[in-house]
């Protein structure tokens, strides 16, 4: 697949995610419930997960923001669902390498999925912010629960 497919391909799926957000919502009960923003553009996430035996059994996202920040939050939180917390964290390292134009992981044990889509927001330093929003939320929120 040529460079441009595989770009158009990339944007597809981050406008799918903007247009037609998983998880969008707030968990009522969320065990742990994480707000942030980006002051530099105005992106603001709330984020709700539960956590049940060192395991993200559910996770929400609510907010405002550009195409980037929304469909990241979207993709993260479909990829943490049903995660150990470890490989949820270990998910946002790889995502930030990536995002920092960083040699990654690839662990085997860990699939990206759409999350690769988001890989050529690296090019664009000013958007990195945006694409890593929810996943500095989801670190926090995690990490704060396992103290």
């Amino acid at each position: 697949m040529s460079f441009n497919n595989l770009d158009t391909l990339y944007r597809q799926v981050i406008m799918d995610h903007y247009k037609n957000p998983r998880n969008k919502g707030v968990l009522e009960d969320g065990s742990l419930t994480v707000n942030m923003n980006n002051p530099t553009c105005g992106d603001r996430i709330q984020l709700t997960m539960n956590v049940e035996n060192g395991m993200v059994t559910e996770s929400r996202f609510d907010g405002e923001g550009c195409s980037i920040s929304m469909s990241s939050a979207s993709m993260m939180t479909q990829a943490i669902k049903g995660k150990k917390i470890e490989d949820a964290l270990k998910m946002s390292k790889i995502f930030s390498d990536m995002m920092q134009g960083k040699e990654y992981d690839e662990d085997d044990s860990i699939d990206l999925g759409d999350i690769e889509a988001l890989q050529g927001v690296a090019k664009f330093p000013a958007r990195i912010k945006c694409a890593t929003l929810a996943w500095k939320a989801m670190e926090k929120g995690l990490n704060e629960d396992n103290q």
